[in-house]
């Protein structure tokens, strides 16, 4: 146990005088953790990862739980900073950036605050945090580049849609795409530029592409959002998209509607991003307040990628988000 001792605050209350009655061993043994995690409107898979938080971090489960939200790194470690100084039990953080935390997790580590990172990794030693309950972002985007390699297209012409420059998960899904594109001169970019996640800035950049008369023939998004926003792009030119059509198109997260989209053939790939990680982190913190050691200090989720021509109403409703 690491901070609450009822039995501490019940001493207290009696040589102060106060009866027993007026101290809470609810509120007295609640584990307080600081959520830092990025905007839950930015995606399918963000909101299904806050929920999930949520959902699990609840006084009835002994928590008293503080969230914080931000797509902008130095705003997150603000938030940092304060639930450091409110002396929350438990940092838990899905950074926007990789870089710029030691600083931060070093502060923590010494009030004696365990951080937890979920979703994302970032670029600090492993001893400045307690555990990380992770994607595998790098091999999310060698999966769905060696998918894409496997079409055996002559000429791969590709829109590459990134996600918030610096986030784990535009480093490590573009990254497989560059070494790709690096290694194999029938391998193009039409063009590179971030949407951010967001649709309309997705269905921005493609129409630009359309208005430009440059041709392609993938879109390479780094979610399902930014997906959605090319192909409304692609269908208001009268491109045709899918299986055994013009434009291949690619997405990350595999929400449920766009598992559908798969499904109805309308796209070709989605790689998945498991945002279901409360239940890990709960178990870690259970383990360190009983004492216990972590037979894991990093835990990867299970993910995997899936194909148009492949894919079956069941992976849509067990894998769908």
């Amino acid at each position: 146990m690491k901070k609450r001792t009822f039995a501490f605050f019940l001493t207290a209350a009696m040589v102060l005088g106060i009866g027993a009655a007026s101290v809470s061993a609810d509120s007295d043994e609640l584990i307080s953790v600081g959520i830092i995690n990025n905007d839950p409107n930015e995606s399918g898979y963000r909101t299904a990862n806050d929920a999930d938080l949520k959902k699990m971090f609840t006084k009835e489960n002994g928590y008293d739980a503080q969230f914080a939200y931000s797509l902008k790194n130095a705003e997150q470690i603000d938030y940092a900073q304060k639930f450091i100084q409110d002396e929350v039990d438990y940092l838990l953080l899905s950074a926007a950036d990789t870089a710029g935390w030691d600083s931060v997790l070093q502060d923590a580590q010494a009030a004696g605050i365990d951080v937890i990172l979920f979703d994302r990794t970032i670029d600090a030693d492993e001893s400045l945090y307690a555990a990380s309950i992770v994607s595998d972002m790098a091999k999310e985007g060698q999966t769905a580049v060696d998918w894409l390699a496997g079409q055996g297209l002559d000429e791969y012409n590709v829109i590459h849609i990134q996600g918030v420059m610096g986030s784990a998960a535009q480093q490590g899904r573009s990254g497989a795409l560059d070494a790709q594109v690096e290694a194999n001169d029938n391998w193009n970019i039409v063009v590179q530029q971030t949407a951010e996640w967001n649709a309309e800035k997705a269905q921005q950049i493609v129409q630009s592409v359309i208005d430009a008369k440059t041709p392609f023939n993938v879109i390479y998004a780094e979610n399902d959002d930014m997906a959605k926003g090319a192909v409304a792009a692609l269908d208001a030119a009268g491109i045709s998209h899918g299986v055994g059509k013009d434009v291949i198109v690619m997405g990350f997260d595999c929400n449920k509607w766009a598992l559908e989209e798969l499904l109805a053939q309308n796209w070709n790939y989605d790689g998945q991003c498991n945002p279901f990680q409360a239940s890990y982190i709960d178990e870690i913190i259970k383990k360190l307040e009983a004492g216990e050691e972590l037979e894991e200090k990093v835990i990867i989720m299970d993910e995997k990628g899936f194909d148009a021509e492949t894919i079956t109403q069941e992976d849509v409703d067990n894998y769908g988000i």
